[in-house]
């Protein structure tokens, strides 16, 4: 009798090891005084054939190890630490030890929405789509997000709104209602006035300066500052672009979408080195160095400042055969001393020149290349509240430095110095 079999270990995780096919044989050339029995089986030939097979057999099943072992590995790194299979069975329990969100059935939402109608579509994305729904015992609109069954992206995306968002609550951060958790549903207050991009970018549309300036100024105390400093955890939301903030009925900003928002500990960073965000709001040293901070966080807010500033995308390809990237583009004004013409010329110059200027400058200081150089979200919330006075940035936009250095004054050292004039403290 022979006995065969293999095992390995997967640490902490666990992984279903299966053997779907298997054969032997042998190439063992056996000596013809090979004993036989006396029923002329040639013992040799059992022997060899049983070694022969439990050679491949063994190789073959230590191979189909490593292989789910690497792929198991694979599967992890590509969801960022989400197993589809450990998250079916922990998602309602998370939600339900959150304060605020309720559990929907699918034909309620399904009801809503008019069995998810194209007309109530109010935009998609890798993840899936987001449909406008009315819940009649709340009598209020919602927005559900509907996550592709096809979408490894929104999976996690799913995930991370799972463990986020259904645990924050704040005036300026979009709040989730409930969630669908069978078919992966979603379901989050109705912005009225949609998202910021599609006010600032759509030429039909005019946004006035006094609520630009409103949505700045709200978006940075009431989103970021709270997201990294004043919960319990640092959130790093790392997507934060214009077509994330969204508006309500008064114009207020809200951040929203935290599908690729991560938790870390106050004064700790994020281990993970997965590169995710929108080309051009993601800073210079997340994209090469891949970890996430509070840094590239503020520089991310720092292009939604300059776009609402400026009425233009951080990449811009209005003009044939070339792009214009605008933080390079506002830095070169600001060098030669005409940061305002910088300003959306749709305004047609209808707006208050300092709270323009200040914005500019802000949105160039969050976006400044030297992380270290960088203010965080309470020093340019004092600036934009005219509380402190602006920094003076180096004509000439710097170049990265990874790492950087800094002085014991401060202010960054080496090439593109910031200097701070005034008596207010940082």
């Amino acid at each position: 009798m022979v006995i065969v079999g293999f095992s390995a270990s997967t640490g902490t995780q666990t992984a279903l090891h299966k053997l779907n096919t298997w054969s032997f044989n042998s190439t063992l050339v056996l000596h013809r005084s090979s004993h036989k029995t006396g029923n002329g089986i040639n013992v040799g030939l059992v022997v060899g054939s049983s070694v022969g097979g439990c050679i491949i057999i063994l190789v073959g099943g230590l191979a189909l190890v490593r292989f789910r072992f690497w792929k198991k590995k694979e599967q992890v790194g590509d969801n960022d630490g989400v197993d589809p299979m450990e998250l079916n069975d922990s998602i309602d329990e998370e939600f339900e030890r959150a304060t605020g969100p309720r559990k929907f059935s699918y034909s309620e939402l399904a009801h809503a929405t008019g069995n998810f109608d194209e007309g109530e579509k109010l935009g998609e994305g890798g993840f899936g789509e987001v449909y406008r729904g009315f819940i009649k015992d709340l009598n209020s609109y919602v927005a559900v997000k509907k996550i592709s069954k096809r979408s490894k992206q929104g999976l996690k995306e799913y995930a991370a709104e799972v463990r986020i968002i259904s645990r924050i609550r704040h005036r300026n951060l979009v709040n989730l209602i409930g969630w669908c958790h069978e078919k992966k549903l979603l379901v989050y207050e109705f912005m009225p006035n949609g998202s910021l991009d599609s006010l600032l970018f759509e030429e039909q549309s005019l946004l006035a300066w006094k609520l630009r300036f409103k949505i700045a100024r709200g978006l940075a105390p009431g989103g970021l500052l709270y997201l990294h400093q004043e919960w319990e955890q640092c959130v790093l939301h790392r997507d934060i672009k214009s077509s994330n903030v969204m508006l309500d009925s008064n114009f207020n900003a809200k951040l929203g979408d935290f599908g690729l928002a991560r938790l870390v500990d106050h004064g700790k960073q994020l281990q993970t080195t997965t590169v995710a965000g929108t080309r051009g709001y993601m800073a210079f040293e997340y994209v090469i160095i891949g970890k996430p901070s509070k840094e590239s966080d503020v520089y991310s807010f720092g292009m939604v400042a300059l776009e609402i500033a400026c009425g233009r995308k951080v990449i811009d390809h209005r003009f044939e055969g070339s792009q214009i990237i605008m933080v390079d583009w506002v830095w070169e004004l600001y060098g030669e001393g005409k940061v305002l013409e910088a300003a959306d010329p749709k305004l047609c110059g209808a707006f208050d020149e300092k709270e323009m200027e200040c914005l500019l400058i802000v949105g160039l200081w969050c976006a400044y290349p030297d992380y270290t150089c960088r203010p965080s979200i309470q020093q340019a919330i004092l600036v934009l509240n005219s509380e402190a006075p602006l920094p003076i940035l180096p004509s000439d936009m710097p170049v990265p430095k990874f790492p950087p250095a800094m002085s014991d004054s401060g202010s960054c050292s080496g090439e593109g110095k910031t200097e701070f004039h005034g008596t207010a403290s940082f």
